[in-house]
């Protein structure tokens, strides 16, 4: 049997895609199914670089729509199967992860945001969190991880395949262009030297004996023939999905105790925000920060009582209001004004968002 990837806690400086590669290795994920786009390609080179070492494998598909459900096939079989893509690919995919959602598999997607719609830049966005979040048809339910640096990464990249087998929900990890290209220093580590135990995966189909006698019969469909049958199916997940939010909900927030200025922001751009809070604070103005960590489910019952002591709420993202409408709905019936600095595909610096809440302020 190969080596652990991985033994202990290493520091190291490399690329979000290197770091992606090695958190599905150090997670024992089994096989990787991909197809080429920017800014993921590297997730691919370093797993098929890497790979061959520990026995793991790669399959490289034809396009995206192959490498999604080839992913679902995988986890079918019972590997620790995962898959990476980014804008077109990520709308390609969607109805493999419709699939995955109604028969309950545990997929894990990482997508690395660019800018939209169509092919548009390569380079980055925050645009894809309304695809990520609900881009599959009917009632989908799934998990998305927002990371903001390369710990993020490597943390929730884990993170994913733990939560994605234990519930049994497709889960994202949603990353972005400028987390796949740049170098930072991360802590990458075997998870059990952490207390991480790996959930078990097991096949889903081809199993010993003859169903309905020797065992239970899977029940793997994707196609209902009868409204009631497809209510029952959708109620059962809904209950399920319903009760493992407390378990799954994650957030971060700072300065929030007397903030009565509220900035919200997720995934990189959380990062410029919270260095913004900590200007304002020198200013004298009482800003606090919020960044919510799962992007779906939301967490909106953390939000609410800080939102509702707070004077004003701006919400600040590199999208056309995605979050921002996220954020409303969580909100509604406070009134508590909400104001959205948008910048979509653009990148977002700290004195932009300083600018931003004293121009609201003065307004």
């Amino acid at each position: 049997m190969a080596a652990k990837p991985i033994e202990g806690e290493q520091r190291a400086f490399m690329t979000g895609n290197e770091v992606v590669a090695w958190a599905a290795l150090a997670a024992g994920a089994d096989i990787m199914y991909g197809y080429p786009i920017t800014p993921q390609n590297e997730i691919m080179h370093y797993w098929t670089r890497m790979a061959p070492r520990y026995d793991r494998g790669f399959l490289q598909t034809e396009d995206e729509i192959s490498a999604g459900f080839t992913t679902v096939g995988g986890v079918l079989a019972g590997k620790r199967a995962f898959t990476a893509t980014a804008g077109p690919g990520n709308v390609l995919m969607q109805e493999a992860m419709s699939m995955a959602e109604m028969m309950r598999l545990p997929t894990v997607v990482v997508v690395t945001q660019r800018g939209g719609p169509s092919t548009a830049t390569v380079i980055y966005s925050q645009q894809e969190l309304n695809l990520t979040c609900f881009g599959g048809n009917g009632e989908g339910l799934r998990i998305v991880y927002s990371t903001s640096s390369h710990q993020d990464l490597f943390n929730y990249t884990i993170k994913a395949f733990n939560t994605a087998w234990k519930y049994r929900f497709p889960t994202f990890v949603l990353g972005d262009g400028y987390q796949s290209k740049m170098r930072e220093p991360v802590t990458i580590y075997d998870p059990a030297t952490r207390g991480i135990v790996m959930e078990e995966c097991r096949p889903m189909i081809g199993l010993p004996g003859i169903a309905g006698i020797d065992r239970e019969p899977a029940h793997l469909r994707n196609t209902y023939n009868l409204e009631d049958e497809l209510y029952d199916r959708l109620s059962a997940s809904i209950k399920d999905y319903q009760a493992m939010l407390p378990e799954v909900v994650e957030w971060e927030a700072y300065a929030v105790d007397d903030a009565e200025f509220l900035v919200i922001a997720h995934g990189v751009v959380s990062r410029a925000a919270r260095a913004a809070v900590d200007s304002l604070r020198e200013a004298g103005i009482k800003a606090g920060y919020f960044r919510p960590i799962t992007l779906r489910p939301f967490p909106e019952e953390a939000l609410q009582p800080l939102a509702a002591r707070a004077q004003r709420i701006l919400v600040v993202e590199s999208a056309h209001g995605q979050l921002e409408r996220q954020v409303r709905a969580s909100l509604y019936g406070l009134e508590t004004p909400v104001s959205g600095y948008l910048r979509p595909g653009m990148g977002i610096t700290p004195e932009e968002i300083i600018g931003a809440v004293q121009q609201t302020i003065r307004s």
